[in-house]
């Protein structure tokens, strides 16, 4: 068996990025990924501009707190004031750009305004509250790298420079198919043996959630036959496949098999809990990986294993995520023959409690934890000691 380690990096040297571009309306580029590096053609701000609502003033003009000031213009966001008259004060507004020769702005809370003068209560410093022009963004700077997944904050940082729309890799094509004749659809009746399906409801949502272009195939029977004619229609269509179910070593167990047939398996099994039975393989020119069958094992080697290599095969350039030492308000004294993956909740106190029922049939596990404890080999936990923890908001954004 490989290591969950070994798995992750064969994997990701397998991924294959999407060569083929299209170009989007920003509007529309939330969750794609982008194709070309994007520069700036503008200054961010361009002019120099108010952080606050206040009086823009020189410094030469408030030698000490408690100068009143004729205010000689009103500066609204949007408009170009007149450079500063000596002796004088700008009314101004957060956003609008800072006259010329103003040294500072001063908040409107350390001003009084009498008529048409202002009393100065603070003494200036220079440069105060003053947002200065290209402090965000020079005109020629890379905004945003090639192999950027974009999210709303990346979205508003092209929009910021007027980019209306972007270069982005063209969707992945990702079908998905769920082998057992005891799964039945969500509002049918459950006949005694039938359970129903939560797994194309868990994975296809993480396959959408990564804006891949879903093919979902549905239930298919659990023979050879149905698995291999699922196998070669997915693969006619999609450039890779994601199953659960029938990967194992059960007598009605054919992914496998029927991936051998039509293909070929790369890598089979991994020395982990949950989800030692993830097969990688090639049918025809798509990617093909067989998860587990059990709710938990399927979530968590999704997680783990596909979505790092669907994101590289989408284009992104930073793939890998991130884990966290946190302390444990928990105690695993039995050492484990496999790197385990415990369901763990951030509880008020900033410790982490576990699930009570670590089984790889409880789903609600899953909704109910932040993350991943990351439990190496033999290792055994005692409360107030520090674990591996990777959040839920590393593998599921």
């Amino acid at each position: 068996m490989l290591s969950a380690t070994q798995l992750l990096e064969n994997l990701l040297a397998r991924a294959r990025g999407v060569t083929e571009t299209e170009t989007v309306a920003i509007s529309a580029a939330l969750g794609r990924v982008l194709a070309m590096p994007q520069t700036s053609s503008i200054t961010v701000p361009p002019l120099d501009n108010s952080a606050m609502d206040g009086y823009a003033v020189r410094l030469a003009d408030v030698a000490r707190p408690g100068v009143t000031l004729p205010v000689s213009q009103r500066i609204q966001a949007g408009a170009v004031g007149q450079p500063m008259t000596a002796g004088t004060a700008a009314r101004i507004f957060t956003g609008a750009p800072v006259p010329l020769g103003a040294d500072a702005v001063l908040m409107q809370e350390d001003c009084i305004a009498e008529g048409e003068n202002v009393v100065i209560n603070k003494l200036p410093r220079s440069g105060e509250n003053i947002r200065r022009a290209g402090e965000d963004i020079e005109t020629g700077a890379q905004i945003l790298a090639a192999g950027t997944r974009f999210n709303a904050a990346e979205m508003g940082l092209a929009a910021s420079v007027g980019l209306a729309d972007v270069p982005v890799f063209k969707r992945l094509k990702v079908a998905c198919f769920f082998t057992g004749d005891e799964l039945v659809t969500p509002g049918a009746p459950l006949a005694p043996g039938q359970i129903y399906n939560s797994n194309r409801y868990t994975l296809t949502g993480l396959v959408n959630d990564l804006g891949c272009e879903l093919i979902d195939l549905g239930i298919v029977p659990d023979t050879l036959e149905a698995t291999e004619a699922a196998l070669a229609s997915a693969a006619r269509e999609a450039d890779v496949i994601v199953t659960s179910g029938g990967v194992s070593v059960g007598e009605a167990d054919y992914v496998k098999t029927a991936v051998e047939k039509l293909g070929q398996v790369e890598m089979w099994k991994v020395a982990m809990k949950p989800g030692k039975p993830v097969v990688y393989g090639q049918v025809g020119n798509a990617d093909f990986i067989g998860l587990p069958g059990n709710p938990v094992s399927a979530f968590v080697t999704f997680c783990l294993f596909v979505r790092p290599f669907l994101l590289k095969r989408m284009g992104v350039a930073d793939v890998l995520y991130r884990a966290f030492a946190v302390q444990a308000d928990f105690a695993w004294p039995k050492p484990g023959m496999r790197r385990e993956f415990l369901r763990a909740r951030l509880q008020p106190n900033g410790k982490l409690a576990l699930f009570p029922n670590q089984s790889s049939g409880v789903l609600t596990s899953c909704a109910w934890a932040d993350g991943l404890v990351d439990l190496e080999v033999g290792d055994t936990v005692q409360p107030g000691g520090w674990v591996r923890f990777i959040p839920f908001s590393e593998l599921l954004k």
